[in-house]
């Protein structure tokens, strides 16, 4: 093996892994990628899709480039996308496509005061859910829903019927959950952010 095939063999071994599947059912297939800087990665985009930025950088989109915060949320219609890292350190993001058909029909808001609604589609409804540490929220149901938890903090959630479930989401989590009923009181001493997006 030549030096110059070993460095490609080497350069593409180091994007593939890059890419790291989380997540894959019939509502929702997730991928966790890290773009280093003046690095591009390329979509097939057969599916419509939204990226979740998990920190904050400068992207590059057909020549566009614009500045992302994280917990930002991009929806892609189907159809080949590529995207740049135009800025100067690590460029981390949660890729979410949905194969499923969709629905026309609305969901709206959850009605609980401190989740802001972010995007709702025929794909997905997506928001944000902060909870203070120390807080409580009201009685509330989730879909089943693809979690990204941007800020961790120890939880308990407490069902119609009066059982505890203590959980802790770390900072970083990417996971799927079943659809449920609950109170939600953050025990931690830490602040709860999470994106939740929900497939139609």
């Amino acid at each position: 093996m030549t030096r110059v095939t070993a460095l490609l063999a080497a350069v593409l071994a180091t994007a593939a892994a890059a890419e790291t599947e989380k997540i894959r059912n019939a509502h929702a297939l997730v991928f966790e990628d890290t773009l280093a800087p003046g690095e591009s990665r390329s979509f097939g985009g057969e599916l419509p899709a939204v990226t979740v930025y998990t920190t904050q950088g400068s992207i590059g989109i057909a020549g566009a480039a614009s500045t992302v915060r994280s917990g930002e949320v991009k929806f892609a219609a189907p159809g080949p996308v590529t995207l740049k890292n135009t800025g100067s350190g690590p460029l981390r993001f949660v890729r979410v496509e949905f194969p499923g058909k969709g629905s026309d029909e609305t969901w709206g808001n959850t009605g609980i005061p401190h989740y802001q609604l972010l995007l709702e589609n025929r794909y997905a409804r997506i928001y944000n859910i902060k909870v203070a540490a120390g807080a409580t929220e009201p009685m509330h149901t989730h879909k089943d829903r693809v979690v990204i938890c941007l800020s961790g903090a120890t939880i308990v959630h407490t069902t119609p019927e009066g059982r505890s479930e203590p959980a802790t989401l770390t900072t970083g989590q990417i996971d799927w959950r079943a659809g449920a009923t609950h109170v939600g009181h953050n025990t931690g001493k830490t602040d709860l952010w999470v994106v939740a997006i929900e497939p139609k």
